[in-house]
């Protein structure tokens, strides 16, 4: 077995460690850091901050996810989205990726601490950490929780970005995190129930598994909820204006419209349908904010 990983792993294309570094949702998390950046400052982002420290956090966020490649080949390779991945299929060997994320990490380490400062550098290894030792290593097999306490290390980038640009830590920011904090549950976990039975065969303790579908939407319904209402604080400690209040209760109200229709099963494949919208909404909210936060100016 040895040898045919070994052999696989010689085929490894420039596009196995591009996965490895999960892409699509690194993206997603640099655009909340991108518009973490741009929140934190009026005056505008200097390009080596913006490239570099995007960068840098970018870096870190794929070697984390490298990092969750290699603990969960195992589980990978039994579950049908993921069952191709690139440990998963003997395409990149377990040494090959663990030396891929520490290069990764120590590149966008290097780039945080030229081109920003200490204190964004640190939190992004904590966040890198967080996710790789304490999510992927323990939390996501201990507990049907894992998801929730997880998530604060993904809800980190615009925290991050903010920093960057600031080098310290503020009400705002803090506030940013709290929104993504409370979007990654009932995001997760409509994914959770459209892989119910996945999760199972893997062993995984998410929600749906260890208490059942309904109790699942329950709580997807609660969190949608109070993610609406988290959603409104940055117009009420006058962070934001009327056009991020306006596009917040819109985007709210259409997530609670498909959190609804899951707990009532009103709808075919709901469950998956308000994972995708769920990517759409906090998309659209950030960049909500970045308009709201720039359109004065432009007036």
């Amino acid at each position: 077995m040895a040898i045919l990983l070994a052999t696989r792993s010689q085929r490894a294309s420039w596009r196995d460690y591009l996965e490895l570094t999960k892409p699509k949702v690194v993206v997603l998390m640099l655009i909340t850091s991108l518009v973490g950046m741009f929140l934190a400052s009026r005056a505008g982002v200097p390009w080596t901050v913006l490239v570099f420290g995007n960068l840098g956090i970018g870096l870190c966020a794929g070697a984390a996810a490298a990092v969750n490649h290699v603990v969960d080949r195992r589980i990978d390779a039994l579950m049908a989205r993921t069952r191709r991945r690139p440990l998963a299929e003997g395409r990149v060997a377990p040494a090959a990726a663990l030396g891929f994320a520490l290069l990764l990490a120590v590149a966008g380490m290097a780039l945080l601490l030229t081109f920003t400062n200490p204190l964004a550098a640190w939190l992004t290894l904590a966040s890198l950490l967080g996710y790789a030792v304490i999510y992927t290593g323990f939390l996501k097999r201990a507990t049907p929780q894992n998801i929730v306490i997880g998530g604060l290390a993904g809800a980190a980038p615009p925290l991050l970005g903010w920093v960057a640009v600031s080098g310290q830590l503020s009400a705002e920011p803090l506030l940013l995190v709290l929104i993504v904090f409370t979007w990654t549950p009932p995001h997760f976990w409509a994914l959770a129930i459209h892989r119910k039975a996945e999760y199972a065969k893997a062993e995984i303790p998410m929600l749906p598994v260890t208490h059942g579908e309904a109790y699942t939407k329950l709580h997807i319904l609660l969190y949608t909820l109070a993610l609406l209402a988290v959603s409104l604080l940055p117009y009420a400690i006058h962070m934001s204006g009327p056009l991020y209040l306006a596009c917040a209760l819109l985007l709210g109200g259409r997530f609670l419209h498909w959190a609804w229709a899951l707990y009532r099963d009103s709808k075919p494949h709901a469950a998956i349908l308000t994972f995708k919208f769920s990517i759409k909404y906090l998309f659209l909210l950030f960049i909500a904010l970045l308009v709201d936060h720039y359109l004065p100016l432009t007036l």
